[in-house]
């Protein structure tokens, strides 16, 4: 379970989407404050599950114009498993 934490850490991925700016015409602006949920990822140093979830931080990028930096937004689905391991430790 220690390598949940470090899950979390994917979620700075996100922030690259509001460091490089789209052009403005592009929808989805909105969507890049997804990004700020990636320093929930820096949690994950204490609360392993939670930091997980921070994962899904990348998620903000998914349709960066740059497609380097938008494939990356598929490692935000990995905020799934410290949704699960958040839930299994409250059952």
């Amino acid at each position: 379970m220690s390598y949940l934490g470090l899950v979390g850490l994917f979620g700075l991925i996100g922030l690259t989407g509001l460091l490089n700016k789209v052009h403005p015409s592009q929808s989805g602006g909105p969507i890049r404050l997804l990004g700020l949920l990636g320093l929930l990822g820096l949690v994950g140093f204490w609360i392993p599950s939670l930091g997980a979830c921070g994962a899904f931080g990348a998620l903000g990028v998914w349709n960066h114009q740059n497609t380097k930096i938008a494939k990356l937004a598929y490692l935000g689905w990995l905020g799934l498993i410290g949704v699960l391991q958040t839930i299994s430790f409250y059952l």
